[in-house]
């Protein structure tokens, strides 16, 4: 689960829990109080009404005051009136309640009680003298007091938690969102910094905030700072060295020259392998030079030119394979799909080129390099296989790291210097492309994907 999605239900759930807590406790110790309030109300109006029976029926009789107890029944808050003589027979009212208990009780106390019952409405009870020395019960039975209900009640109330409910929700979200907002901006910055953009900072995002994930910013920025400063130096370090190193270079090529004219024959073998050195020493700085300029980005000015993707990879399959049959090996172009992009040819050929001739160095002898150029919606997926073992599965994430080399056989019997798939790689990626290598049957088999601007039928090959 997302961390946003767990602060926003967390905190939905907090609100929730409070909103719940608040209503009990205003149930509690608000709307309690204020119904024991409401029995004592009724005991004094209980008092009061007697009171007023009493004069009435004193002046006026039993009719007035039936006609004062049919008034107070009809005042609303009053659900029936009954009145006892002292036998307990009915003399006013038509309910047919059990009123035995409730008779004795007020009797007993001769002043008002209120009798409160779960189930059904409450009562209340007072003796009342009449004239001619008769006695009386004047029982009431109230309205069952309603504790107000906040949304429940009406439409209003219930338009009322709907509207709150929304408000709950949105502030949360939007709480959620501004603690996790520089979570997301320090993941996207992490992203890029693995993707190779050193100078990308996340403080400059977050001008306004001075928490501790401001603090996990800066720190992030720190890092940065180190990362982006120690790659520069390497290579500004390998840049250096190799512009440095070709001018010696170049002179030992021509001393090399005038030493293989004035030597002897027997010292040809010796110059001819120091020649081969030297070669190889002007080819490894050649790729030094090419992956600083990738990734310095001295090639973001190759956009613009349509190449015929199909064509080059088929160039440089013909051209590898006329190398390799000389050392009993083959490249075979096995499926071409019709494919055009925007891009710098030199620049993919020569990606193209490192990732076929690696192929063929590392192939068995009598094995074929397998190449395809297969269109897949609106992408071309160049595969290249070589049948040479493969590698541990846990090397293949190390293959595009300069200079990385295996520790056995697949490096020792060629000689290589680990800069050609590094190489084939940043120029795939300043292409906007992929590259990845799997272990296939036989052998490894590495992945170039690129867009393309347009797709066709597979060309004969």
């Amino acid at each position: 689960m997302k961390l946003f999605l767990k602060i926003f239900l967390w905190f939905l759930a907090a609100v929730a829990l409070m909103f719940f807590v608040i209503v009990f406790i205003s149930r509690t110790f608000q709307m309690e109080p204020a119904y024991k309030r409401w029995q004592e109300s009724a005991k004094h109006r209980l008092d009061f009404y007697k009171s007023i029976a009493e004069q009435i029926e004193s002046g006026s009789g039993d009719a007035e005051m039936f006609k004062f107890l049919g008034r107070l029944e009809h005042s609303g808050a009053i659900a029936s009136i009954t009145l006892f003589d002292q036998d307990n027979k009915r003399i006013y009212g038509i309910s047919t309640n059990d009123y035995t208990d409730m008779l004795a009780q007020a009797r007993s106390s001769n002043e008002p009680v209120y009798i409160e019952r779960e189930e059904g409405p409450d009562f209340g009870a007072v003796p009342i003298e009449l004239s001619k020395g008769r006695k009386g019960v004047l029982v009431i039975q109230w309205e069952s007091p309603r504790i107000p209900s906040y949304f429940f009640g009406s439409w209003i109330g219930m338009l009322r938690l709907a509207v709150l409910l929304a408000f709950a929700v949105v502030f949360c979200a939007m709480l959620a969102a501004y603690l996790t907002s520089p979570i997301r901006k320090l993941r996207k910055a992490t992203n890029r910094l693995a993707a190779g953009d050193l100078a990308i900072r996340v403080t400059p995002q977050l001008p306004r905030r001075r928490d501790e994930l401001a603090d996990l910013a800066r720190d992030f920025d720190a890092m940065a700072e180190r990362i982006e400063s120690l790659v520069t130096s390497q290579q500004r370090l390998s840049r250096d060295v190799s512009h440095e190193l070709r001018s010696p270079l170049a002179r030992m090529n021509v001393a090399l020259e005038l030493a293989k004219q004035r030597s002897g024959p027997e010292l040809q073998p010796l110059l001819t392998r120091i020649e081969g050195e030297s070669e190889r020493l002007n080819e490894m700085i050649s790729r030094i030079l090419t992956l600083s300029k990738l990734e310095s980005g001295a090639f973001d000015e190759f956009r613009g030119e349509s190449l015929d993707l199909t064509e080059i990879v088929r160039e440089v399959a013909a051209d590898a394979d006329f190398e390799a049959k000389a050392k009993g090996k083959a490249v075979d172009l096995v499926w071409s799909d019709k494919c055009t992009m925007v891009g710098n040819e030199n620049l993919l050929r020569s990606a193209i080129e490192n990732v076929v001739r690696n192929a063929v160095k590392y192939t068995d002898d009598g094995t074929k390099v397998r190449v395809s150029v297969i269109a897949d919606n609106g992408n071309a997926k160049i595969q290249i296989g070589d049948r040479g073992g493969g590698v541990p599965e846990a090397e293949l994430k190390n293959l595009f790291i300069p200079f990385y080399r295996l520790g056995e056989a697949r490096d020792r019997k060629t000689g290589g210097t680990g800069l050609g798939l590094a190489i084939a790689r940043r120029a795939i990626v300043a292409h906007k492309g992929e590259i990845s290598a799997r272990n296939v049957s036989g052998g490894l088999e590495v992945e170039i994907v690129l867009n393309c601007t347009s797709n066709g039928d597979a060309a004969d090959n």
